[in-house]
């Protein structure tokens, strides 16, 4: 047998549930249904980064997704396609 004392065993705080606030950021948990489009749905997932942030600073996080969805129509139209009809194409003379 040891004359020690037995060792000591920290007291651990109990876990504390963080309060509910109402006020409080919360998810909207809007369904986004994919387009198909990779450029367009990793915008639209990005609407999900507003659901921890106050209201304020949701303005950011939109403006962001816009000026993305913004530059994937204008790449669109950007991209080669076939070239556009003639203007004689299918007038007689």
């Amino acid at each position: 047998m040891s004359d020690s004392a037995p060792e000591a065993v920290p007291e651990q705080e109990p876990e504390v549930e963080p309060e509910y606030d109402p006020a409080g950021p919360a998810p909207l948990n809007v369904p986004r249904t994919p387009t198909g489009h990779a450029e367009v749905d990793a915008q639209l997932e990005r609407l999900g980064d507003a659901d921890h942030l106050a209201t304020d600073g949701h303005v950011e996080v939109y403006e962001d997704v816009h000026r993305g969805l913004r530059d994937a129509l204008t790449a669109l139209d950007a991209r080669p396609g076939p070239p556009a009809p003639s203007p004689s194409y299918g007038h007689r003379s």
